[in-house]
């Protein structure tokens, strides 16, 4: 069973993240489009109706990121579903028995 990392790369380099003083948690692929999302925000003092073309690159780029490890670990459960199904027609005899209740 592989698992393979994120399609999309890493953009901004270490350097610059630190540079610009991006938090670790956020030092993911999307790291790139929320450097110049800070900066935006902090020349226009935070108002929530400014910097929207910026935040919302940011948000997509995270929401993308956030689905391609869904369908990862979709993928990796079937893998697991199908192993389980192929061990159980095998009729190997179980490790654990069952009880008369379950």
């Amino acid at each position: 069973m592989e698992v393979g990392g994120s399609s999309k790369k890493m953009i901004a380099t270490q350097a610059e993240m630190v540079e610009n003083k991006v938090p670790i948690p956020y030092r993911d692929q999307c790291a790139h489009l929320l450097i110049p999302l800070n900066k935006c925000r902090q020349a226009e003092f935070y108002l929530p109706w400014k910097c929207e073309i910026e935040r919302h690159t940011y948000e997509k780029c995270e929401y993308e990121l956030v689905m391609e490890r869904m369908l990862q670990m979709q993928k990796i459960r079937e893998e697991e579903d199908k192993l389980k199904q192929a061990g159980k027609q095998s009729g190997s005899i179980p490790l654990v028995p069952k009880t008369a209740n379950a």
